[in-house]
């Protein structure tokens, strides 16, 4: 389970506050790229965060209502034609600046989920499997996924044939079937291989095109 020790070593160094950093986005076919970031109070910090993929909806949306209560809250979005343009990693690395540029007071570092250090508002560290060891990642990590949860299902309610409002925008088999019968809409990503073969069948692939 996620703990404070890493925001703790921070916090020994450097003065707070400290902010954790995720997205939920990175791999659907369709939607935006969305990112959190949240400050915890040490002493009010929910119980039970955890990585949002280990967590069912219902608790998900549970501790989402008590982080927005207690926590500091940013949350950042790029786009479908954002994704396209600039290649989902650099979609990703906006959604995250934007996320901390929302938050008030800007933190004094960062600790990000992942592998791959975003340019921020402030110095960061990224910390390989964050979600499921600080509590301040896992708490944006659900954040951002119930943030964008939230966004697909209305985006259902605009295109319901492609059930968005249980993919998520995910290339399941169902998706994947709609788009078959029905051809992408606005909010597929057309940089992404799956539909950029549907529009453009034997085109060469360029250099930003997710596979």
């Amino acid at each position: 389970m996620p703990d404070y020790r890493f925001e703790a070593r921070l916090l020994a160094r450097t003065p707070g506050p400290i902010a954790g950093v995720d997205e939920a986005g990175r791999g659907p076919l369709a939607g935006p790229v969305v990112a959190a970031a949240v400050i915890l109070e040490r002493k009010r910090i929910p119980k039970g965060l955890d990585d949002s993929k280990k967590l069912t909806p219902a608790r998900r949306e549970a501790l989402y209502a008590q982080i927005m209560d207690c926590a500091i809250v940013g949350v950042g979005e790029a786009s479908v034609d954002e994704i396209d343009l600039l290649n989902i990693r650099q979609a990703t690395h906006l959604a995250m600046a934007r996320a901390v540029s929302a938050l008030l007071p800007t933190p004094t570092f960062a600790l990000v989920d992942g592998n791959d250090a975003p340019a921020l508002a402030c110095p960061c560290e990224t910390l390989v499997g964050g979600d499921g060891r600080s509590v301040s990642i896992a708490a944006a990590s659900i954040v951002a996924k119930v943030t964008r949860d939230r966004l697909m299902t209305k985006l259902h309610e605009a295109h319901p044939g492609y059930g968005w409002d249980t993919n998520m925008g995910y290339g399941t088999e169902a998706h994947l079937a709609a788009l078959n019968r029905l051809g992408p809409c606005a909010h597929h990503r057309r940089s992404f291989a799956p539909i950029h073969k549907m529009l453009w069948p034997g085109h060469p692939s360029d250099s930003n095109v997710t596979i």
